[in-house]
């Protein structure tokens, strides 16, 4: 039987050790490679053809859900399966709509993995039991106001200091096309200052605050 090729990308060293632990335990599944940011990960799907890209949402330099949205677009045949802190029913949907196959969360059961590794392998999408019923009942209670993927992309890199000039560039889009990006990202949270938009960036996940430089 042919073994299911993944690939890991998460920032936390000891995180990704421990997963690669835990995935090379299971029958016929191989880890190909692991890296620790977005732009690495897309740059080791595209050298290593992997069936599955088990991917942090939280990463620096391009975050899970800009990879998953490019995976999706770029590598068709590649499953991402999302594995993060966050079980908020914003960031779940956030995931889906960009081409997640899968969303777990980090302190489910370790069985849990290898049981999301297979079920997005055989082409179902895999939700953890902790969030499922969450998700189920949000979506039905009322419409979903969110920002897209790209949005979500084009937010990183505006915190990050980044010109539209210099996002366009990241992006390969057009400087226009990026400055109605942020405008709609804007007009959606109501925020239109760069600091609004880093304490939102900071308070859902998309980036992390830096620690504290030691004297």
């Amino acid at each position: 039987m042919k073994k299911l090729r993944i690939i890991l990308a998460d920032d936390h060293a000891l995180v990704r050790a421990g997963i690669r632990v835990l995935i090379e335990r299971l029958p016929d599944v191989e880890v190909v490679g692991e890296v620790g940011n977005g732009e690495d990960a897309l740059k080791l799907i595209g050298v290593t053809s992997p069936d599955i890209a088990v991917l942090d949402l939280g990463m620096p330099e391009l975050n899970g859900l800009g990879v998953t949205e490019r995976v999706a677009r770029d590598f068709p045949e590649v499953k991402v399966l999302i594995l993060s802190m966050h079980r908020s029913q914003e960031f779940v949907i956030y995931a889906l709509r960009a081409g997640a196959a899968g969303y777990i969360v980090k302190d489910a059961a370790t069985a849990e993995l290898g049981a999301a590794i297979y079920a997005v392998a055989r082409g179902e999408v895999y939700l953890s039991p902790a969030i499922s019923k969450t998700v189920i009942a949000g979506s039905l209670a009322r419409p979903l106001e969110e920002l897209t993927a790209r949005q979500c992309e084009v937010l990183q890199f505006i915190v990050q200091g980044l010109s539209m000039k210099e996002i366009a560039a990241s992006l390969g889009l057009s400087v226009k096309t990026i400055e109605a990006h942020r405008a709609q990202l804007t007009e959606r949270l109501g925020i239109h200052d760069v600091p609004g938009l880093v304490r939102y960036a900071m308070r859902t996940g998309l980036i992390r605050p830096e620690p504290p430089q030691s004297a």
